[in-house]
């Protein structure tokens, strides 16, 4: 590739221009060395392909839970509701136990589970790909729950109001 066919980019105006995208917003857990709970929020889920079923998150390459996740055979995406603001803000926080005090379940493969979510795909890692200051996971989902309640969205960096009416600051 030429100079010429690499153009500078402005960080900050990529991520503007990204932010015009609306996200679902979701919790991915999966198990750590020592068999304890670990989660973080992304906005990064999508669907790969229908048969066989895949889905795709990206986790950042300096992640706190970054080891935990790219050794894991099996993790679970949470996908929030609208009511779980406070859940996203937990699982985006560095530093701190964001299990604590949260009742969950595991999954069929031991990941865990939050208690509330509007769906939630329990999944096997199939790949993992490089993909810039990110991996990209891609898992066969081997379980789904749709419980039919709407989601939390991101868009232009805050949380959708109910109804879709327009933003509001996390």
């Amino acid at each position: 590739m030429s100079e010429s066919d690499d153009p500078q980019i402005d960080l900050g105006e990529f991520r503007r221009a990204l932010s015009c995208f609306a996200t679902g917003v979701a919790v991915v857990t999966t198990k750590d060395e020592n068999n304890g709970p670990v989660g973080m929020t992304v906005s990064s889920f999508n669907s790969v392909s229908l048969d066989p079923p895949l889905v795709l998150w990206s986790i950042a390459n300096d992640a706190q839970c970054y080891d935990s996740f790219m050794s894991a055979e099996y993790f679970a995406v949470n996908v929030l509701t609208m009511e779980q603001q406070d859940l996203s803000s937990r699982f985006a926080t560095r530093g701190i136990d964001k299990f604590d005090g949260l009742g969950y379940s595991e999954g069929m493969h031991g990941a865990p589970i939050l208690p509330e979510y509007a769906a939630c795909f329990e999944c096997s890692t199939e790949y993992r790909y490089e993909g810039g200051d990110h991996k990209i996971l891609v898992g066969r989902v081997l379980h789904l729950e749709d419980r039919e309640t709407d989601p939390l969205i991101f868009y232009r960096g805050r949380f959708l109001k109910n109804g879709g009416s327009g933003p509001e600051t996390p």
